[in-house]
């Protein structure tokens, strides 16, 4: 993979350099249990508009039994779902979007190149291509597992007023 087509290039980022683990993410992201698809943020450049977080896949995630049975390998809807985590994280902390939750929008140009099994850790990183405050983001991600590129693609992300949706007007936790 050349490097003129990387979102942001290992070098500029430590892996072991956390800046939200998990306590902080759930400040930002409703998912719990099973659905919780990032472990830690490692860098977060609002500048830039780049986030990179990732997931450990343990040896007991719920898709192992299942998907599939003798070669687990993680179903690359996890993976979006991970990419989706890390763009709300950013989008969340960094105020772009009035929203409580931001909810899934849309994939676009989204390939997997390779597979991640229990024991591998995803590294996302992802780039917000463009905001439209209180509306819609999209963004550009990818995922590796070591150096290798794994999956990638573009997402939308919209808000979801919640409140519309539960009759509630805050999340709890």
């Amino acid at each position: 993979m050349s490097g003129k087509d990387l979102i942001l290039h290992p070098g500029e980022y430590d892996l072991t350099q956390c800046v939200a683990d998990l306590a902080e993410i759930r400040r930002q992201n409703p998912q719990r249990y099973e659905m919780e698809q990032l472990t830690a943020v490692v860098f977060d450049d609002p500048v830039r508009n780049i986030c990179v977080g990732y997931k450990d896949c343990g040896p007991d995630e719920f898709w192992i039994r299942g998907h599939m049975p003798g070669m687990p390998v993680l179903p690359g809807v996890l993976m979006c779902e991970a990419a989706a985590q890390l763009c709300s994280y950013f989008v969340r902390k960094h105020q772009l979007m009035d929203a409580e939750v931001i909810g899934f929008g849309g994939l676009d140009a989204v390939r997997f190149r390779d597979v991640v099994t229990p024991g591998d850790r995803l590294v996302l990183v992802a780039s917000l291509l463009k905001i439209r405050p209180g509306v819609m983001i999209s963004a550009r991600f990818q995922g590796f597992v070591h150096d290798r590129m794994v999956c990638e693609g573009e997402i939308r992300g919209v808000r979801i007023p919640i409140n519309a949706v539960t009759g509630r007007t805050a999340l709890t936790g």
